[in-house]
């Protein structure tokens, strides 16, 4: 590891002023469970390290209105996961976030270090997307809006400019019943990469949503408005027709944990159970 200069702001203005001096020089920290390994694999080369911590406007806090919730980018996902409004909207999520590492690193990382970190297969990526979260974005002028499935650009990269960090990540609110499922694999149980993973979500309007991660560059979401999807008298073949349309947009490669064929398989195979479970929860909600 490197040395560099280590700074705490007490303040979100104190560390824009720091992020907008040094630029590509600094690095921020979070809950660090991807920082610090990169840092000890001299990964990361950082001249400033800005800890985020301590800065008061992204203090842990779940805050809720009428029509959204709002995750401050220090909150951790146990906390996340364990918040009751969490639960019972969002339960895709929740599932997804209890496959993230172990309980240890889900007690230091938070969701917005989650996909600020941009890995094509970040495991609660898919389940963001098909609840259309938003990311509240903030820099010495002001600050923005983005919806996630925007968001993503590539492998590590996101739509991020200079000088810009996430202050929140928002979830809005359901207008229709719903169901939603999340599914993953790996070569193992633990903290391993996701070889495919994917959240399906099922609407009471007959709209179905998959989001997937680990079969392309970045996460992605598609949707069917046909109702075929969502029919669970529909026939078998039928709905085949409109996954296989769907996971046209997947571009999965061979690597370490699978091959571009195995995954290709398994996309069919895992989407299928996810819309099964998707509908069971729809009727059950």
């Amino acid at each position: 590891m490197q040395p560099f200069v280590y700074a705490r702001p007490g303040t979100l203005s104190e560390a824009l002023v720091l992020l907008g001096e040094h630029g590509s020089d600094a690095l921020l920290l979070a809950g660090g469970t991807d920082v610090v390994v990169g840092l000890r694999n001299r990964l990361l080369r950082p001249r400033v390290l800005i800890d985020l911590k301590g800065v008061a406007e992204l203090r842990p806090a779940i805050v809720e209105t009428s029509e959204r919730l709002t995750i401050s980018a220090n909150t951790v996902l146990t906390d996340i996961g364990d918040d009751e409004r969490i639960r019972a909207g969002f339960p895709a999520l929740v599932e997804a976030m209890a496959t993230v590492g172990s309980n240890q690193i889900r007690n230091r990382a938070t969701l917005t270090g989650n996909i600020c970190h941009a890995s094509p297969a970040a495991d609660t990526a898919p389940a963001l997307l098909i609840y259309e979260a938003v990311v509240n974005l903030a820099d010495a002028r002001g600050t923005r809006r983005v919806n996630l499935a925007e968001f993503f650009v590539g492998p590590g990269q996101t739509t991020l400019q200079p000088g810009e960090l996430v202050t929140s990540i928002e979830l809005l609110a359901a207008v229709e019943r719903r169901g939603a499922s999340f599914a993953r694999i790996t070569r193992r149980r633990g903290v391993d990469l996701a070889t495919v993973s994917l959240c399906c979500m099922v609407e009471a309007n007959g709209r179905t949503r998959f989001a997937f991660g680990a079969v392309g560059p970045r996460p992605f979401l598609v949707a069917d408005d046909s109702g075929v999807l969502a029919d669970p008298g529909a026939d078998a073949a039928a709905k085949d027709e409109v996954l296989q349309r769907l996971l046209t947009q997947a571009s999965p490669i061979s690597d370490v944990r699978g091959s571009r064929g195995y995954r290709a398989a398994m996309l069919l195979v895992m989407s299928r159970r996810a819309l099964r479970s998707a509908i069971e929860r729809l009727q059950a909600a």
